[in-house]
């Protein structure tokens, strides 16, 4: 025996008695092989399906008149300040907050907050 499993040996006496312990072994861990429950199962399904995402900037509400009245260069006021957060929906299901980001003269959302996951799933499936 090493110098090692002597002292665990001395350690682990009980009363005068000399017990042997061992170092447990276990099996590696591989999380590539786990499907985490039912909604991942859902989502392996999800993958490749389309789905209709869009920003909402904010709302209003226009009579008929003035709608028909609209023209080029026109400003529709809407009920959020320019600092509060877009909401993100998926197949019209609100997921995420974000903010309105400029990239390359392309608008973008940068994510803020996402929704519970468990509610997301179960109200896009």
């Amino acid at each position: 025996m090493e110098n090692n499993e002597l002292n665990q040996l001395d350690e682990n006496s009980v009363a005068g008695e000399k017990t042997e312990s061992a170092i447990a072994q276990f099996e590696e861990f591989d999380d590539s092989k786990q499907t985490g429950g039912v909604y991942n199962d859902k989502l392996l399904f999800l993958k490749d399906l389309p789905m209709n995402i869009y920003i909402e900037l904010g709302r209003t509400q226009m009579q008929i008149k003035d709608i028909l009245e609209l023209e080029r260069g026109y400003v529709i006021e809407l009920d959020k300040l320019a600092s509060e957060p877009v909401d993100v929906f998926v197949n019209n299901k609100k997921i995420a907050e974000g903010e309105v980001v400029v990239i390359d003269k392309h608008f973008g959302i940068r994510i803020t907050s996402l929704v519970d996951p468990n509610n997301r799933l179960k109200d896009i499936l």
